[in-house]
């Protein structure tokens, strides 16, 4: 990204305008506070949260809460949300559960891990300087709201019925894509903390299945999400249950794959046996596609 301030500062508003479309459509039905639709607030506060980390984030020059920040804030807004429509519906309490766990397991295991790291690559020229550092922050609150925007949906919804087939489907397809996550960031975390494995990239385990099996998990988790969600939307609600769309496109397309691709080639690419690895095992995923 451009570290011009007047580019910061497009994107900064473009994000905020994206978060007020999203507000009013996932608003435009649903419970609400005070005569404010409960979706609106969730958005706000998604950005709020942000904003109030930022201020210590940036004085202290430091990343290492901020995916932490991230995490909790999907956990955080989701746990609110569920209080405010008591008494919560099945669906509401199962949406809740889906984001509360993940958000949780997520933000402890890239808080440790940039911790035992001791810096986050990404960060080195954008915290220095603290307009384009607020940029990330922002966009963290869009990634919240879009992502999430599913599940409150389904979360806030007057009239979301009991236990039905789509709560148990989205609930299993959720729950085999966290495994799958879980499993792949854990088997990553020990391959690198082997000394023999030094300056090796892995390819055993779930990585022989693929070769980021940990976003395929996350995309399975945010397909179960909307899956649960989707008798819930009602109107414009419906722009909301494309949510995994987003997910994909930011993993595949922006800053997930293309940018690991591209590290691993530049720091394997001249290998035989990482060629190699790279023909048998498909990007995405396992067992469609190769190289």
């Amino acid at each position: 990204m451009s570290q011009r301030p007047g580019a910061i500062l497009v994107t900064i508003l473009v994000a905020l305008g994206i978060g007020a479309a999203l507000a009013v459509a996932g608003g435009s039905a649903g419970a609400s506070w005070g005569g404010i639709p409960l979706f609106a607030l969730a958005v706000v506060a998604a950005f709020a949260i942000q904003v109030v980390a930022y201020i210590p984030a940036a004085l202290l020059r430091t990343e290492k809460f901020f995916d932490l920040t991230g995490g909790l804030t999907f956990a955080l807004v989701a746990i609110v949300l569920l209080a405010a429509v008591a008494p919560a519906s099945v669906r509401a309490w199962v949406l809740a559960a889906m984001i509360v766990v993940w958000g949780v397991r997520l933000s402890v295991f890239l808080y440790v891990r940039v911790h035992a790291q001791g810096a986050d690559g990404r960060f080195d020229d954008i915290k220095i300087n603290p307009l384009a550092f607020l940029r990330v922050w922002i966009i963290q609150g869009l990634w919240v709201a879009v992502t999430s925007s599913a599940a409150w949906v389904g979360i806030t919804a007057t009239a979301a019925g009991g236990l039905d087939v789509w709560i148990v489907i989205g609930a299993v397809v959720w729950l085999v894509g966290l495994v799958i996550e879980v499993v792949a960031d854990g088997q990553k975390a020990a391959f690198r903390k082997d000394a023999a494995n030094k300056g090796r990239f892995i390819d055993s385990g779930v990585w022989a299945w693929s070769r980021h099996p940990n976003y395929f998990g996350e995309i399975l988790i945010w397909v179960g999400v909307a899956i649960v969600a989707l008798p819930a939307a009602v109107g414009w609600q419906w722009v909301t249950v494309t949510s995994p769309l987003f997910v994909i496109l930011l993993l595949t397309r922006v800053s997930g794959i293309p940018m690991l691709e591209k590290r691993a080639d530049t720091r394997w690419g001249d290998e035989p046996a990482y060629q190699e690895y790279k023909k048998r095992t498909p990007v995405l995923v396992p067992g469609f596609g190769r190289g």
